[in-house]
């Protein structure tokens, strides 16, 4: 073998080896794009005592809490007038609560028509079969966004998602009280709080 043909041996093998690193590449994104990053769980003795949907909110009422030997979650004890910090007010409208909003309607997208039942619970909004509400497009992420509840007012919080969660047309940035009949936004679907 000549040194001609060597070079173009270890040329094709090299080629082969940058190819096939290139397809698992692809791979494991849309395998972690598609069923998301694996979630680790935390030892009992780190993990948090209360879990609140707000890190800031919980992370300032924690002290005050530890310290007065409150248990009960950090939402369940705080004032009702209070709203974590930077989280927006709906103007002019009235907000979605416990009392005046009975269910989500789809207007728009895949599944427009489709309805499901308010309870007290949160609703996760992606593309994860994990989701309460599942939407499979190319524009809505993994786990895009969640309904919860603060103060019995319904609110829409954005999880990081990569293409944004919009209300009445502007985007999300923190948690935001949604006010009834105001259209959704999360990738190609829209959906409304309703009585």
């Amino acid at each position: 073998m000549n040194p001609s043909e060597l070079t173009l041996l270890v040329l094709r093998f090299g080629f082969l080896l940058v190819l096939w690193l290139f397809v698992f590449g692809i791979v494991y994104a849309l395998r972690s794009d598609m069923f998301g990053q694996r979630v680790r769980k935390l030892p009992e003795s780190s993990q948090p005592a209360a879990a609140s949907p707000f890190p800031a909110a919980a992370a300032a009422s924690a002290p005050a809490a530890a310290a007065a030997g409150v248990t009960e979650p950090v939402m369940k004890s705080a004032p009702v007038s209070s709203l974590p910090s930077g989280a927006n007010r709906a103007g002019g409208h009235t907000n979605a609560s416990v009392q005046s909003a009975r269910r989500l309607v789809i207007t728009s997208g895949p599944r427009a028509g489709t309805e499901l039942p308010l309870g007290r619970d949160p609703i996760t909004i992606g593309r994860s079969g994990e989701s309460n509400l599942v939407i499979r497009d190319d524009y809505t992420s993994t786990h895009h966004a969640r309904l919860l509840l603060w103060n019995d007012e319904w609110m829409i919080q954005d999880l990081d998602s990569t293409n944004g969660t919009f209300l009445d047309g502007r985007r999300v940035t923190v948690p935001t009280q949604v006010p009834l009949d105001t259209p959704i936004k999360i990738g190609t679907t829209t959906f409304e709080l309703r009585r």
